[in-house]
């Protein structure tokens, strides 16, 4: 080999691992330094509802944290499409953070298939979930079901007569009613509504029998009695509303199984650096396990629910399963 040649692959060799030890020393430097401007929040539904109310609440908490104001834009549309369609095209640079839900993330891959505009697993970086909730069946206040069974048997007595709102096709209030159908065989109607605010208002006047609904919602209509709870979903009675029983002790077996689990969490856009995502994900869990934050999340009737990015990825491609059986078996179709 000529001196020349020698030099020159010396030299190259030199140039690779020079570039090899400065990509983390470049990226540990990125993560020291973040963040230096403000940071924006997508909520993928319209303000005023529970995303909105809780992304906010984290929002204050964490721009106070990491001494940048962190802004919150609400993208509705879609069933939360929209929002997280912008979320996964934004930088991954984290300065770009969302809300996700079990909604845009195990439901909707099985209800938009090709439409959905983005890969649950492939275009995120999962930083951690945030919350657990559940749904609670409600019937009318006048209704002769005082519980799950008698509510079946109605249905089964009288066909066509029991019909269930929710908030629009796919919504996890009408996926929780088709789970019941299914596990039941009960003749029941679905009838979606934009928004489960006009489906409760038609429950509490008797215009339709029966939804599920999520407790800050439904606790406060039936402890008014205007409507009467009959079950939640989760596998154990809820903290919140004790005296409620689950479906699988109101006689409904395997319900929670099938499609119990809501949660909201928090992404970033894929792509993003490790030494940025740690540090991100690190504040985020503070901010969530502080005491403030835990008492505005039990004020929404909603159990904190932390997690590794790996742990969060788990509850996706798990529930993704889950709720693709129930949107097939169910033939929910988009608004």
């Amino acid at each position: 080999m000529s001196a020349s040649r020698r030099i020159l692959l010396q030299t190259l060799a030199a140039a690779a691992a020079a570039t090899t030890f400065a990509l983390p020393t470049a990226s540990h430097a990125q993560a020291a330094a973040w963040p230096t401007r403000p940071i924006k929040w997508i909520v993928p539904f319209p303000p005023g509802g529970p995303t909105d109310v809780f992304s906010r609440a984290v929002a204050q908490q964490l721009q106070a944290a990491l001494g940048q104001p962190v802004v919150v834009e609400n993208r509705g549309g879609a069933g939360g499409g929209v929002g997280m369609q912008a979320l996964a095209k934004s930088a991954p640079d984290g300065y770009t953070i969302g809300l996700s839900t079990t909604g845009t993330h195990a439901i909707n891959p099985a209800l938009y298939g090709e439409k959905l505009g983005y890969d649950p697993l492939k275009d995120f970086t999962p930083l951690t979930l945030a919350v657990s909730y559940v749904n609670m069946l409600v019937v009318h206040a006048n209704h002769p079901a005082k519980n799950v069974k008698e509510l079946v048997e109605y249905a089964e007595a009288n066909p066509g007569k029991v019909m269930f709102g929710s908030a629009g096709n796919g919504s996890s209030n009408h996926l929780s009613g088709e789970v019941l159908k299914l596990l039941t065989g009960a003749p029941m109607q679905h009838v979606p509504y934009r928004g489960s605010a006009l489906a409760m208002n038609d429950t509490i006047a008797g215009q339709i029998t029966s939804m599920f609904d999520i407790l800050n919602v439904a606790i406060p209509q039936s402890r008014s009695g205007r409507v009467r709870a009959l079950a939640v979903t989760s596998g154990k009675r809820s903290p919140y509303s004790p005296d409620v029983p689950t479906m699988e002790e109101a006689g409904v077996p395997g319900y929670s199984a099938a499609g119990s689990d809501l949660w909201f969490g928090i992404m970033a856009p894929a792509g993003l650096p490790n030494p940025v995502a740690d540090k991100l994900q690190a504040a985020l869990v503070t901010v969530l396990r502080s005491p403030e934050m835990r008492q505005t999340i039990r004020a929404q009737f909603f159990e904190p629910w932390t997690s590794t990015p790996e742990d969060f990825l788990k509850v996706i491609r798990t529930d993704g399963a889950k709720w693709a059986k129930i949107v097939t078996e169910s033939g929910a179709r988009v608004d």
